[in-house]
């Protein structure tokens, strides 16, 4: 998205906070005495008996205890967005699957969950680390500010981890000089290329995974872009091989052919990981695919 909602989020809460601050410790104190002075006020020549008295009163004290419209949705607001805030920031984080580079783990339009502090405690809105719980590791779904452009949010899986050497070359991944099985599981439709895609289980560090593989069609990778630690990858005709730098993932799409991921972009820092990826908690086409994923 070209907006960041855990901004905007955060000035409201602080809007808000200020505005239920002031009307807690200051406002309606004023109020308060404002009304009981308002319904004193009332003589009880004004009243044709004591039940009309008290409801003059009422009426009185309730007119100058009512709220300016401002703070009335300040106060109101405030509890309901510090909860969303709190939860978005240190807990849990909802996430639309806005393509298909992640089929068929993932779809589009399936709405997950991201949990946000499985990898440590960050500060809302910058980001950073205060608290280091752990780390990605080979297999986890992972959400990530875009390097390119961290307006924008990605979702991708974890190949190489800090240090690790990432080959893939002639579609064969390997990880350390170890190539990662590959079994051949039956067809998978996959509707961006209206075509039949082979589908293969893999097994990635403690993860079994499903991707989409096309070993039929040619195999071109080039950079998109200049990207930091370019010299850490070396570009071939079959493909590419590179050597994770300190603090950085290598990720890539569950749809091998058809994902824009670290092949052509290079590295995600740690610093611009969001979360995992562990629950499909809606998708309004097919509701079968609620649960979680691997």
């Amino acid at each position: 998205m070209s907006w960041d909602f855990a901004l905007i989020l955060f000035v409201l809460l602080i809007l808000t906070g200020v505005i239920w601050s002031l009307d807690r410790f200051s406002l309606r104190g004023r109020r308060l005495a404002r009304a009981q002075a308002a319904m004193q006020a009332v003589p009880e020549t004004a009243a044709q008996d004591p039940e009309h008295l008290q409801q003059l009163r009422q009426e009185a004290y309730d007119q100058a205890n009512r709220m300016p419209w401002w703070i009335e949705y300040g106060v109101s607001f405030f509890p309901v967005i510090l909860f969303v805030f709190v939860l978005r920031s240190f807990i849990i984080e909802p996430f639309r699957i806005p393509s298909g580079s992640m089929l068929p783990t993932l779809k589009n339009g399936d709405l997950i969950l991201v949990n946000k502090y499985e990898y440590g405690i960050r500060l809302p809105v910058s980001g950073t680390k205060v608290i280091p719980l752990g780390h990605p590791e080979r297999g986890d779904v992972i959400v990530f500010r875009y390097p390119v452009d961290t307006t924008v949010d990605y979702i991708k899986r974890v190949v190489g981890v800090p240090g690790d050497r990432v080959e893939y070359r002639d579609k064969v991944l390997s990880v350390n000089g170890q190539v990662v099985t590959q079994v051949r599981s039956g067809d998978y439709y996959e509707p961006d290329r209206s075509a039949y895609i082979g589908r293969y289980l893999e097994e990635l560090g403690k993860v079994q995974h499903n991707i989409l593989l096309n070993k039929t069609q040619p195999q071109g990778l080039m950079p998109i872009v200049a990207f930091p630690n370019r010299d850490s990858c070396e570009y071939f005709s079959n493909g590419i091989s590179c050597v994770v730098p300190k603090g950085n993932y290598f990720v890539m799409g569950d749809n091998r052919d058809n994902s824009l991921d670290s092949r052509y972009w290079g590295f995600v820092p740690d610093e611009n990981i969001v979360g995992r990826a562990f629950f499909i908690w809606m998708n309004f086409r097919e509701l079968s695919r609620i649960g979680r994923f691997h």
